[in-house]
């Protein structure tokens, strides 16, 4: 995808799920979003993604601050967190860090929380990896959702839940991707529909 030059800036931050691991670049729901936003008529350019798999908020924060993003962005999307559950990192904690992270975001977002929407984290107990110990992913992941959701809401800032979506991974095992474990371009396309439904900027 081109870049124009009235095109919105686009920053996705996050970690395996905004990377997309086990895909190609353009599955990736940030590709995917920004490719539909322009089939609309909002011009986005190619996704800047500071993302990689098994990065916590901690993880992320550092790259961040490593990556010395001196631009500001049109567009900034965030989803983070599975990773801190994953590692049993306490849920207090990353109810700091995860505020911390939104602030930077809307920083890099010109100050502008209209340009900044976070994304629920998904469900992988709904994956042949996760399935031997759904319910207690499940419990989790809502846990920390609620956290990142009303964090979310405090700063006025769009929420899209997607995690619904991702519980659909059991019965329709072509929206996981082939390591068995991650979303697949498919399940990607889902939460890309969702975000488009309710977009606002």
């Amino acid at each position: 995808m081109a870049a124009q030059s009235n095109s919105l800036s686009y920053l996705a931050l996050g970690d395996s799920y905004t990377i997309g691991e086990s895909l190609n670049e353009e599955e990736r729901w940030p590709n995917q979003l920004a490719f539909a936003l322009s089939k609309k008529g909002i011009q986005v350019s190619q996704p800047k993604i500071i993302a990689t798999t098994g990065w916590r908020t901690d993880n992320l924060k550092d790259a961040i601050i490593k990556a010395g993003l001196k631009k500001k962005y049109d567009l900034v999307s965030l989803l983070i967190g599975v990773n801190n559950q994953y590692q049993g990192k306490p849920a207090d904690q990353y109810a700091i860090e995860f505020e911390d992270l939104l602030k930077t975001a809307i920083h890099l977002a010109k100050g502008n929380t209209g340009n900044v929407f976070v994304v629920s984290i998904p469900d992988y107990g709904y994956t042949p990896f996760g399935q031997a110990k759904k319910e207690t992913i499940s419990m989790e992941i809502d846990e920390f959702n609620r956290i990142n959701k009303g964090i979310t809401e405090k700063y006025k800032v769009t929420y899209y839940n997607i995690t619904d979506l991702s519980r659909k991974g059991l019965e329709d095992p072509s929206l996981v991707a082939t390591d068995k474990l991650h979303p697949s371009g498919k399940m990607y396309t889902l939460w890309t529909d969702r975000i488009l439904e309710n977009f606002v900027r």
